[in-house]
């Protein structure tokens, strides 16, 4: 099945309930649907056809939201991007995935120059907003194609499991980020799958929240809801507001949101937690860093038995384990509260931890945690190698280390990498390390890391300063990084050393630095 049909299924069982909710606005999902339907056409027109790649740099609103299901329909590619990116990360983004057409907000103007300079492939820029010259406009194709649409809909391409449905750009541990390849057969059993696990029972009078970007895992929750007709609520804006947040839920009855835990703490801290009925919410899924026990509790008594936790990646779409809301608990001696653990294999997934060879640890010993199962991605866009690296004996190797219980609980002990978590983003030192390398005062450079109570994790670069050249300080190694990475990538804490700790082949040893760090009171460990 074309995943496109789970807005056409929606739309033809509730055309007259609402889909789309921001600010004051609001669109039923026969209007979506329609929308969507007016869009296939005019890409059509435009000459995209299946298999075509289609970038989109948006902020969340109407057209980002419609743009997945209009790829969908076609046959083509799904690319979105983080907003937040930068100009020459977009381009690249651009560029590796071989996108046709660009659909992007009119305040992403630097964003698509670039994609044009990097992008020989690229034809059609579609702008949500004013348009510049040579540029589509998103509204005026949709109102063109809506006057001519025929009473019968144009049927959806057909597709094969394995087709490519969506790159979902995830970092690596070097060189640029690496398009994983989703394809419609995955992502069908992946909306089944999160549908069972994470908010089951969900029906067309639930509603949700997004207060993520829907080009990553809010994007992923925001299929669960089309698919059984519950409205999404976006934000009005692109920064989260706690008062405006549980006004809304408060409003719109919200029952469910995917969020990170670092948006959880902030939601459950502020004083607005208190001050609205938020007893519509019956799943609160977060995932994409560990979160700390204080915050779980706090969150547990200010919003009842309603978290649920999930583990993944990218290229298995979140789909390895899951910690469902009878298994926690702000009792600590409570047995359900299954402290420090990220839950039961998914659903249809198996879930292992390997050693170096490739056989299963004995229970409680740790090694890299693997998964295989339907939920599993098609490898990496152009990228051979990282793809059999990523696949290799049958399984998915996350670069995460960690232990099964008797029960078969997964607790995450470490990484295999030095990737950390910063506020629900993945964060990859060695793209920020060469960025500041290229500054003419540093001689090397280290970013780790370190346990923060706001987010989770943050990033500390420690420095050695290059001789004959006047001293750099932390402010001027900030400024170097405005507009080469996205700010979340930023170091938020510089030190200066004299020098760093090398092994005998002469090679950076970053677990000796984190521990000089901590020997040395220049960070503190706020998990300990």
């Amino acid at each position: 099945m074309n995943l496109g049909r789970l807005l056409t299924h929606t739309a033809q069982l509730f055309p007259d309930r609402i889909g789309l909710i921001q600010g004051a606005q609001q669109w039923t999902w026969e209007q979506i649907d329609q929308r969507v339907d007016a869009m296939v056409a005019a890409l059509r027109a435009l000459g995209l056809r299946q298999g075509d790649a289609i970038l989109v740099q948006s902020r969340n609103n109407l057209q980002m939201f419609e743009s997945c299901w209009a790829a969908f329909r076609l046959g083509c590619v799904w690319v979105p991007t983080n907003f937040r990116l930068t100009p020459p990360e977009v381009a690249y983004m651009g560029a590796s995935s071989g996108a046709v057409a660009m659909i992007v907000e009119d305040v992403f103007a630097a964003h698509a120059d670039a994609v044009r300079a990097a992008s020989p492939a690229l034809q059609h820029v579609i702008c949500i907003g004013d348009p510049r010259a040579g540029e589509h406009s998103y509204e005026a194709l949709v109102q063109q194609q809506l006057l001519l649409m025929p009473l019968e809909r144009v049927p959806d391409a057909t597709v094969g499991c394995d087709d490519p449905l969506w790159y979902f750009y995830t970092s690596g541990t070097t060189g640029h980020p690496k398009a994983a390849v989703l394809t419609h057969g995955q992502m069908a059993f992946i909306v089944t799958n999160h549908l069972a696990d994470l908010i089951p029972g969900t029906r067309e009078t639930d509603c949700s929240i997004a207060v993520a970007p829907l080009s990553h895992g809010a994007g992923v929750h925001a299929l669960l809801n089309v698919a059984r007709g519950a409205a999404t609520v976006l934000l009005p804006g692109e920064k989260l507001d706690p008062e405006v947040f549980w006004q809304l839920v408060q409003k719109h009855r919200v029952s469910n949101l995917f969020t990170v835990p670092t948006i959880v703490k902030i939601l459950v801290e502020h004083p607005a937690v208190d001050r609205y009925d938020h007893s519509s919410l019956r799943f609160v899924i977060y995932a994409g860093a560990p979160m700390y026990r204080a915050d779980q509790k706090l969150a547990l008594q200010k919003l009842g038995p309603v978290l649920v936790q999930y583990f993944g990646l990218g290229e298995v779409t979140g789909c390895i384990t899951v910690l469902p809301p009878d298994m926690h608990s702000a009792d600590d001696a409570d047995s359900n509260a299954n402290i420090g653990s990220c839950g039961r294999a998914r659903t249809g997934m198996e879930v292992a931890v390997l050693d170096a060879d490739l056989r299963p640890c004995k229970t409680g010993d740790i090694g890299e945690i693997c998964c295989r199962g339907p939920g599993v991605f098609a490898g990496y866009h152009g990228n051979p190698e990282a793809t059999q690296k990523a696949l290799r004996g049958g399984w998915f190797h996350t670069g995460d280390l960690g232990r099964l219980d008797a029960r078969g609980l997964l607790y995450i002990t470490g990484r295999e990498s030095d990737m950390y978590i910063s506020g629900g983003s993945n964060v990859y030192p060695r793209e920020v390390e060469e960025l500041l390398l290229a500054h003419p005062g540093v001689a090397e450079i280290a970013v780790l890391g370190m346990p923060d109570r706001k987010w989770g994790e943050v990033g500390v670069a420690v420095v050695v300063r290059r001789e004959g050249v006047p001293p750099v300080d932390a402010p001027a190694l900030l400024a170097h990084l405005e507009g080469r990475c996205a700010r979340y990538r930023w170091p938020h804490q510089v030190v200066f050393w004299d020098a760093l700790p090398k092994s005998g082949y002469g090679k950076i040893v970053k677990k000796d630095i984190r521990r000089l760090l901590f020997e040395r009171g220049e960070v503190q460990d706020v998990a300990a």
